[in-house]
């Protein structure tokens, strides 16, 4: 198998949800386009895809559905956000922070955010990458974007005020 076969061919979130909000938007679309570019996505013990991925949250879990390219089902796995209240919760504070200062403050001001931005994030996607181990192996690049498409997904969610307050 080669490194194309295990990576991610098609990414779809539940969109009955929408949000007003264009930058996180933006970050969703940049973040799919990565992931369909460069990604290291492999299902435990799979022979290979490449692979579609849908996350959507379940019963208040994030579901994430993965199958062939040819639409086979291959593994569904469930997660709390439990684990993932406080990293996101601390990830929309920080990038509120991060939108407002563009507007207002210098770049000395933005990079300090900007640099408490990628902490979170990377600490977001490390925790994804233990979660899903289980289920599916990824890079850390892969679980920045994949943690952006949660992220959007919750932002999207009508209960994501009571998530994160």
């Amino acid at each position: 198998m080669t490194r194309a076969d295990f990576r991610l061919c098609d990414i779809a979130l539940d969109c009955s949800f929408k949000t007003r909000d264009q930058r996180v938007e933006r970050e969703q679309a940049l973040a799919v386009l990565d992931l369909l570019e460069t990604s290291t996505f492999v299902p435990v013990g799979h022979h290979g895809g490449p692979y579609r991925l849908k996350i959507s949250m379940a019963a208040g879990r994030l579901a994430f559905h993965i199958a062939s390219d040819k639409g086979v089902h291959v593994v569904s796995h469930y997660l709390s956000l439990a684990p993932f209240r406080r990293l996101l919760k601390d990830y929309t504070r920080v990038c509120e922070n991060y939108y407002e200062a563009i507007c207002r403050f210098g770049p000395d001001r933005l990079q300090a955010i900007d640099m408490g931005r990628r902490g979170i994030h990377d600490e977001a996607a490390e925790l994804l990458r233990e979660r899903l181990s289980a289920k599916v192996d990824i890079d850390k690049d892969t679980a920045r974007r994949l943690f952006t498409l949660i992220y959007a997904l919750i932002a999207r969610n009508a209960g994501y005020q009571i998530l994160l307050s």
